[in-house]
C-alpha cells in the first residue's frame, strides 16, 4: 500500500512539473554586429548621393504571450547604426547616426507540426538621429525624428538536421503611418529654435510619401553549447515631404548569439 502511494505521488509530480513546462514561455534574445554599405540622400543638405560603410549593433527580444490562446508573441529591436559617407567627387563626407526602437505583436499560425510559422501583426516604430556634412557652412547637418505604425510579417522554417538544426526566418516591416519631423525646402534650424517659425515642421507620412521597408534574413544554426545567428538586412528607408527627399538605403550582414532564458518567478 505505501509503494501504491509512493507511485500515485510520483506520477502527480510529474505531471505537475510537465504542466509547468508546458506553459513556460522562454524569452529569446540576441545580440547581433554588422557592417556593409549605405547610400545617403537628402537635399536639404546635397543634391548629391553619398555612398559608404555603415556599422549596425542590434537586440532583439521575443516572446510568446498568453493571449488567443497562447498564439501571440511580442518582439522587440533596438538597433544603433553609424555610417560614413562621401559624395562621388570624393569632396565632402556626410556622418550618419541613427538609433530606433520597435516593439511587434505577431500572431503565429503553425503549419506542418510546427515546422513552418508565419507570422502576422502591428508595429510600433520610433526612430532618432542625425546626419552631418563635413562641407555645409549655413546647413551642416539634419535632424532625423519619426514615428511610424507598421505592418509586420515573418515565416519561420526548422530544419531538423541531427548534428546541427538550423532555423531559418525571413521578416518584412513595412510603415503605414507615421509622424516626422522636417523642416521645409529652404527652412533653417535657426529660423525654428531661435525664431519660433515651427509652422509646417511636423508632417503627416504614409505609403504616399514615406514608401519603406525593411527586409531581414536569419539562420540560426544550434550548436550542443550555443547559438549562432548570420543574417543579413536590406533597411530601404525613403521620404518625400516639406519639398525635401530623402532616402537612406543600406544592406548589412550581421552575426551574432542567440539566448534561450527562462523568466524568474
Amino acid at each position: 500500500m505505501r509503494r501504491l502511494w509512493v507511485i500515485i505521488i510520483s506520477l502527480c509530480t510529474m505531471g505537475i512539473l510537465h504542466a509547468q513546462e508546458g506553459h513556460e514561455r522562454p524569452i529569446i534574445r540576441s545580440t547581433m554586429y554588422g557592417i556593409g554599405g549605405v547610400n545617403l540622400y537628402d537635399t536639404y543638405l546635397s543634391p548629391l548621393e553619398y555612398t559608404g560603410v555603415q556599422i549596425r549593433v542590434l537586440r532583439e527580444s521575443s516572446r510568446m504571450t498568453r493571449w488567443f490562446d497562447g498564439n501571440v508573441s511580442r518582439q522587440t529591436i533596438f538597433q544603433g547604426y553609424v555610417g560614413m559617407t562621401e559624395n562621388p567627387a570624393e569632396t565632402a563626407n556626410e556622418l550618419s547616426g541613427m538609433i530606433n526602437w520597435n516593439y511587434a505583436l505577431h500572431y503565429n499560425f503553425q503549419l506542418f507540426d510546427g515546422q513552418l510559422r508565419l507570422l502576422a501583426g502591428p508595429m510600433a516604430q520610433l526612430h532618432g538621429g542625425f546626419i552631418y556634412n563635413t562641407r555645409n557652412g549655413n546647413n551642416p547637418a539634419q535632424a532625423k525624428l519619426y514615428a511610424n505604425l507598421a505592418a509586420s510579417g515573418m515565416a519561420i522554417y526548422h530544419i531538423p538536421w541531427k548534428r546541427v538544426p538550423i532555423t531559418l526566418r525571413y521578416q518584412l516591416d513595412a510603415p503605414l503611418l507615421g509622424l516626422m519631423f522636417s523642416p521645409t525646402y529652404g527652412q533653417s534650424y535657426y529660423e525654428i529654435f531661435s525664431l519660433g517659425h515651427t509652422d509646417g515642421i511636423v508632417h503627416f507620412t504614409s505609403l504616399h510619401n514615406q514608401p519603406s521597408l525593411r527586409h531581414w534574413l536569419t539562420a540560426d544554426m544550434n550548436f550542443r553549447s550555443f547559438t549562432l545567428r548570420l543574417g543579413y538586412m536590406a533597411d530601404m528607408q525613403q521620404s518625400r515631404v516639406g519639398g525635401l527627399r530623402t532616402h537612406d538605403y543600406s544592406h548589412t550582414f550581421m552575426v551574432g548569439l542567440v539566448k534561450k532564458l527562462l523568466p524568474v518567478k
